[in-house]
């Protein structure tokens, strides 16, 4: 049985994970949503971990076989977790990838995020304001309606802090690109992992960039095939 922590992205909580964590477990494993102090300004990125390890230990003894799973912001996440707890795996899906002394709010910029991104607004002639059509456009109506009703604030905090990293931690790491996700385009995450994270090759899976949300079976698929 594998113990999978699941790590959301800004301003979201465990709720997200739901679909996943029911696919995970019918499969027989154990799956651990996290919240995080994303709404509190005294918490930290290191804070953050905290809580995803203390989610993992709630749910019983620290397990054998840990997969950490970072969700869009949790990228800056989970990699930290790996200095508190044994971890076999990180899978980041469709995250962000920081570099050392790197903030989130400095991720966009020196990543090349805007450029990318407006482009992929101009090819779709989307409402650049339609939260919807951007993260929940392959969602069903009723659940990113629900999805809205569950978004948290998200404090400056942890996006204005360095990531306290000076690389990459030595664990297996895998990137899932979700084929239609338009905040992360695919040619901007392949170019982004060919700078940061050398050798590892994104797996392209259906979905926009809540695939625990519109494909949960077939996400629980990939994780459990690595």
């Amino acid at each position: 049985m594998t113990t999978f922590a699941l790590v959301p992205g800004a301003g979201t909580d465990s709720w997200y994970w739901g679909p996943l964590a029911r696919a995970l477990t019918a499969r027989g494993h154990r799956a651990v949503p996290v919240d995080l102090p994303c709404d509190d300004d005294g918490a930290h990125l290191g804070d953050y971990a905290d809580a995803v390890v203390a989610a993992v230990r709630a749910a019983g003894p620290d397990p054998d076989d840990l997969v950490v799973v970072g969700h869009s912001f949790g990228g800056f996440t989970a990699p930290l977790v790996c200095d508190r707890i044994a971890v076999r795996e990180l899978v980041l899906l469709t995250a962000m990838v920081p570099a050392p002394g790197e903030s989130g709010s400095d991720w966009w910029a020196a990543t090349g995020h805007r450029a990318a991104f407006t482009e992929q607004l101009a090819r779709d002639g989307r409402d650049p304001d339609d939260v919807v059509a951007l993260y929940y456009h392959d969602v069903a109506e009723e659940t990113a309606n629900e999805a809205l009703r569950h978004e948290r604030g998200q404090s400056s905090t942890a996006f204005e802090q360095p990531w306290p990293r000076d690389g990459w931690p030595p664990v297996r790491t895998r990137f899932l690109l979700c084929r239609e996700d338009k905040l992360f385009p695919p040619a901007f995450v392949r170019t982004l992992l060919a700078r940061r994270l050398r050798g590892v090759v994104p797996e392209m899976i259906a979905g926009s960039h809540h695939p625990m949300l519109s494909h949960p079976v077939a996400l629980a698929g990939v994780l459990t095939a690595g």
